[in-house]
């Protein structure tokens, strides 16, 4: 983990995060910490990274997200060189949820 994010605030976050239960409650919590447009660029993200698993080409991307080629650029980076492997872990966990 970056060390710039590891530290007690951050620790109190994600224990926070942890202790949600359902998706309303998630919601919920995310609705009072977040603005708006950091949801909706959270999500964005999430979407433009799902796309680039599924092998989707940038021009498609930007097409169905809006997301920039600079947004794009910085998340399909994370996925293949310099993330943590969150969004796989995520990834895996979601489809054995469905």
């Amino acid at each position: 983990m970056n060390n710039n994010l590891n530290n007690e605030h951050m620790d109190d976050l994600y224990t926070a995060i942890l202790s949600l239960e359902t998706k309303e409650e998630c919601a919920a919590f995310f609705e009072d910490l977040c603005t708006v447009l950091e949801l909706q660029s959270m999500s964005q993200r999430m979407q433009v990274a799902k796309m680039l698993t599924s092998k989707k080409v940038y021009k498609d991307i930007v097409a169905e997200t809006g997301a920039s080629t600079a947004t794009i650029s910085r998340v399909n980076r994370t996925l293949n060189y310099q993330g943590s492997g969150g969004y796989a872990m995520v990834f895996e966990r979601m489809k054995g949820k469905k």
